[in-house]
């Protein structure tokens, strides 16, 4: 399968993690976040920068997961609190991922998105052992911010 990651240019030739805390993960902890859809990316990008940032230059990443089962997990939204997306529900969620990513339970973490109802969001553990076998950068795209987004 197909994911999609918004990255500026400078950082778009290679799949690498930064280690940033983010909702699913840990300080020092380091996970790619890639949505389904290049317009879901589109949308975490503007959330997690909170606005658009023109002045620099972002490329689309396509990056290529295997599909074997096995190397997922979803968190199914029935089970997290109902205001899950809220700020104040950040270390719940953290612990979730942080859990999920020192026992390496799976390559890649499904999660809902916070931005897109019935929408996903793959986490893929760059640490995990399978991550040098089953994870790819196909190639990347050119980006433009449409100006009526800034």
């Amino acid at each position: 399968m197909e994911v999609y990651k918004i990255a500026r240019e400078a950082f778009s030739n290679k799949l690498t993690a930064s280690g940033r805390a983010g909702r699913w993960n840990l300080e020092d902890q380091f996970m790619i976040y890639t949505g389904s859809s290049r317009s879901l990316s589109t949308l975490e990008l503007i959330v997690q920068e909170n606005s658009v940032l023109p002045d620099f230059n972002y490329r689309v990443m396509i990056i290529s997961l295997s599909d074997e089962e096995s190397l997922f997990t979803q968190v199914l939204q029935s089970k997290l609190p109902d205001d899950w997306r809220q700020i104040i529900n950040y270390p719940q969620l953290q612990k979730l991922g942080s859990d999920w990513y020192r026992t390496n339970k799976s390559l890649i973490l499904k999660v809902p998105s916070a931005v897109i109802p019935k929408e996903y969001n793959y986490i893929i553990n760059h640490n995990h052992p399978d991550f040098k076998d089953k994870v790819s950068l196909v190639r990347t795209e050119d980006y433009f911010w449409d100006e009526r987004l800034i």
